[in-house]
């Protein structure tokens, strides 16, 4: 075999192959097999009909079929791994030449990576905002902790913003009952802004048994965009009341013997977070930076197919009606038009994200362990709410497991960049970000930081 890469951009190349016949040998032995168990010859048990029997029987083009489509992806592939090729997406096939009993030769249309000159980032001063932590954030924090612990009484009086009420809803639209949006029993904490906006300015001040109505915007479901009459009927009220902040809930709600113990602990988690916060902004300036400083020519097929994927992903939801998605975006107050368009831009900066990562994890030597491909595994399905297990058989059935792993691998490259810039607060002072990123290796944690590092789907 014969094969010639031809640079037809920076990201597309043709792969030009010549397969003489010699070479197909095992291939016309395996087409004539397949073939024989397909076709009754009379005299001959399936499989069995010899080869000049079966093409005086059905001609010789049936079997030159067989063998070139199982040729050419085959060569094909031989070809990419001879040339080194970095190939990026499904290659266009085109027989340009098929000679019988000589020669095949073939094309193939293929976008790849693209050459892209990383910019030294080494010294380059990258500016954060600075940890500032407050009383009244850790107070706020008990708060919170507090509020797990909190006990719901019932009141006699209208209800206020952060009471709990139990309602039943149900809506129309156009005078038609919207079964979606009917419920009954329904527990809410008002102001919590995780049902349909209106109802909370209904709610506020209405007593048990009072029935309010408002108007709304349906954002989801066979009614999307269009204007429903909801009908809330309040049932109960009650109040959260909390437990004093006091050594004997600090003993309930933790390990601790003091309540002064527990506001220690709760302030070194915030400064915790307000560091990894630090790490993320600083992680986002710097692929900002390279962004910027980069060249990074973007294949059309890859583009291509990412936004396909994100608008699918967005249309899904509304059962891929796109009238229903079209009144949807009204309500937003955004035209299809300036949704694709912020797709695209959305999509060209995902592509160019994850080529020049990926270049960099390639220029880096950047590998990726079992233990930081678990470590993610276990990190997304948390946020998923499902087990590991479940996680990658999902995964595994969508073929998004390599996603995963490049993901990784790319999140491991920005972090080696990082490291390399000069990080400093608000301050001036330098900050050191060994704690989140490692002074050498991932750490157990860096999944957090670095999940946004690239656009990855696992899609």
């Amino acid at each position: 075999m014969k094969s010639t890469v031809e640079q037809v951009s920076p990201t597309r190349v043709k792969i030009n192959v010549e397969v003489p016949f010699d070479e197909l040998k095992p291939n016309f032995e395996r087409a004539y097999r397949k073939i024989a168990q397909q076709v009754r010859i009379p005299g001959f048990r399936p499989g069995k009909a010899p080869a000049r029997v079966l093409e005086s029987r059905i001609g010789r083009a049936p079997v030159l079929d067989e063998v070139v489509n199982e040729v050419i992806p085959a060569k094909y592939m031989e070809a990419v791994r001879a040339g080194e090729v970095r190939t990026l997406g499904q290659p266009e096939f085109d027989v340009t030449k098929l000679e019988d009993k000589v020669v095949l030769e073939f094309t193939a249309e293929v976008d790849v990576r693209p050459d892209i000159e990383v910019p030294d980032l080494a010294g380059v001063e990258i500016s954060v905002d600075d940890v500032d932590l407050t009383d009244a954030e850790v107070d706020e924090q008990l708060d919170e902790l507090r509020a797990r612990f909190g006990t719901l009484t019932g009141v006699e009086r209208p209800a206020e913003n952060g009471d709990f009420v139990s309602i039943d809803l149900s809506a129309t639209v156009d005078g038609q009952d919207v079964e979606e949006a009917s419920t009954t029993g329904l527990s809410y904490e008002i102001g919590s802004g995780q049902l349909v906006d209106g109802i909370d300015d209904a709610i506020i001040g209405a007593t048990a048994g009072e029935t309010k109505t408002f108007t709304t915007q349906l954002v989801a479901g066979e009614h999307a965009g269009k204007d429903a009459e909801v009908t809330v009927v309040v049932q109960t009220v009650k109040q959260r009341e909390l437990p004093e902040a006091d050594d004997e809930f600090a003993q309930l709600a933790s390990e601790f013997d003091t309540i002064d113990e527990l506001k220690s602990d709760l302030r070194t988690r915030l400064s915790r977070v307000k560091k990894m916060q630090q790490g993320v902004q600083a992680r986002d300036k710097v692929l900002e930076l390279l962004l910027e400083r980069t060249e990074v020519p973007i294949p059309e097929k890859v583009l291509e197919g990412e936004i396909e994927n994100r608008k699918h992903d967005a249309i899904h939801q509304f059962d891929h009606d796109e009238a229903a998605f079209a009144q949807a975006l009204e309500a937003e107050g955004k035209t299809v038009e300036e949704f694709d368009a912020d797709v695209r831009e959305e999509s060209e900066k995902a592509v160019r994200t994850q080529l020049l990562l990926d270049t960099i994890a390639d220029n880096e030597k950047t590998s990726v362990n079992d233990g930081e491909l678990t470590e993610r595994i276990i990190y997304q399905a948390q946020r998923f709410g499902i087990s590991p297990d479940e996680y990658v058989q999902r995964a595994q059935q969508s073929g998004q497991l390599s996603a995963i792993f490049a993901d990784v691998r790319r999140g491991k490259a920005l972090a080696s960049v990082v490291r390399k810039a000069a990080i400093v607060d608000g301050s001036g002072a330098s900050v050191d970000l060994n704690e989140l990123f490692g002074a050498d290796e991932t750490p157990s944690g860096e999944a957090q930081v670095t999940e946004e590092a690239s656009a990855t789907s696992e899609s």
